[in-house]
């Protein structure tokens, strides 16, 4: 292979819906007020995860109208019961800001070579050892905190303009127990820079640090590394990868009984790479989320279905690794709790963008424009513990959405490449960067 793909370097909204760990409203502080009457208004609706034929049917007013103060919807409904004075906007939809629950930042430095092997013919497995995650766990390590942050803000910045009003950060490249805490750390100050709603969660078994055995990270991980995160309240839920690379199943049962010690929500990487039983395992456990599910079996399928497990599928990583897809159409029959999200990292998914993640979803995964529209909000909000705060249009919610520049929302997956926001607002404040309209 040439020098161009050399791997290794490190250059490179009416009722609130219900949830288990429901969180106060926290407007941004100095949050505007504001008002808007559109041609349509669209949003998820009632009890929390939204499963099956609901996926679909959202709310949708045509025409809407929004109102907020200080950064929490005062009214949802028809203009003319509008309270307040509003702006009008024609040609657009207002729908609930994207909630991006599953990514990967913070993070620093990019793989892009990594990509151009796999296109050559080489697969995730066979780069797993000279790059993969053991190679941004170097240039996370080699990197300044201020140089992770600048790098990572700068792609919340690009998430909000595309209408990302919450999103999900994660450890898994710290490999070791200070480096994950040290990461873990620069999570919550991210968050405090950007004006997303954030939270975080501990990968605390993403892949084996170098120079150890499984079981010796394993046992540090719920020895050491869950307990030290709880205590200094560095993260909201816990989360492990199965897989013939990565962990087991018993390693999953293992950490799970730790972040249960401490109060925290189980997730779990399932199925991505081959069949290994995780979905189901996630879902006995009381998992909050079963993420990838590419090689999900059919019999995975019930369980899921009648569990509180959410499905989280991530169709730009299934599109850019050329992965078999979930069977998504089979999820939503069954009444599983389905959600969407980018899984932006460095090495099988570059991507900022939830309106690209939901296109890419709807093509090849099947889901409607309505059903993506869910998925990507409330029931995304659902996973991160965020149900009671945002992710559907509701008074008394936090003030997150996006106007959106088609009188609908199917617009959205059918222009893939396209950004179709006009505007984001997070607790009520623009965050998209661009400009007036």
């Amino acid at each position: 292979m040439g020098p161009a793909t050399t791997i290794g370097t490190t250059a490179g909204y009416l009722n609130p819906g219900s949830d288990r760990r429901s969180l106060p409203v926290m407007p941004a502080p100095g949050a505007d007020r504001g008002a808007l009457v559109v041609p349509t208004l669209v949003t998820p609706t009632g009890p929390l995860p939204v499963r099956g034929g609901r996926l679909g049917r959202p709310l949708e007013l045509r025409p809407g109208a929004v109102a907020w103060e200080d950064g929490v919807l005062t009214y949802v409904g028809p203009p003319d019961g509008l309270p307040v004075e509003a702006e009008r906007l024609e040609g657009v939809t207002v729908a609930p800001g994207f909630v991006d629950c599953h990514t990967h930042l913070p993070f620093v430095g990019w793989r892009d070579d990594e990509y151009e092997a796999r296109l050559a013919g080489r697969t995730y497995r066979d780069l797993h050892g000279e790059g993969g995650i053991p190679r941004s766990a170097r240039m996370l390590a080699e990197a300044s905190d201020e140089e992770v942050l600048a790098f990572s803000r700068s792609l919340l910045q690009e998430m909000a303009a595309a209408g990302t009003t919450a999103v999900e950060l994660k450890t898994g490249y710290g490999l070791s127990v200070q480096g994950e805490l040290r990461q873990a750390r620069l999570a919550r100050r991210l968050a405090g820079l950007v004006p997303q709603a954030c939270t975080v969660t501990l990968l605390a078994c993403h892949a084996v640090p170098p120079g150890m055995r499984r079981e010796a990270w394993v046992r540090a991980a719920c020895e050491e590394l869950i307990p030290a995160a709880a205590a200094e309240g560095l993260v909201d839920a816990v989360d492990v990868w199965v897989e013939d690379v990565a962990f087991t199943a018993d390693d999953l049962r293992a950490v799970a009984e730790a972040a249960r010690a401490h109060g925290l929500p189980l997730r779990c990487h399932a199925e991505q790479l081959g069949p290994s039983g995780a979905a189901r395992l996630a879902a006995e456990l009381g998992a909050r989320s079963a993420d990838h599910l590419n090689h999900l079996g059919r019999g995975d399928v019930p369980a899921l279905a009648a569990s509180e497990t959410a499905a989280v599928l991530l169709p730009a990583s299934t599109f850019l690794l050329r992965a078999p897809t979930p069977p998504a159409r089979e999820l939503v029959a069954a009444g599983a709790a389905v959600a969407l999200a980018t899984d932006l990292n460095p090495g099988t998914s570059p991507v900022t963008s939830m309106p690209e993640a939901i296109a890419i979803g709807c093509a090849l995964y099947g889901l409607s424009p309505h059903e993506a529209l869910t998925a990507a909000t409330a029931n995304a909000a659902w996973v991160l513990g965020l149900g009671a705060r945002t992710g559907t249009l509701e008074v008394g919610k936090r003030a997150d959405l996006v106007v959106l520049d088609a009188e609908g929302f199917r617009r959205v997956p059918y222009r893939p490449g396209h950004d179709p926001v006009v505007r984001a607002y997070a607790a009520g404040r623009r965050i998209d960067g661009k400009g007036a309209y």
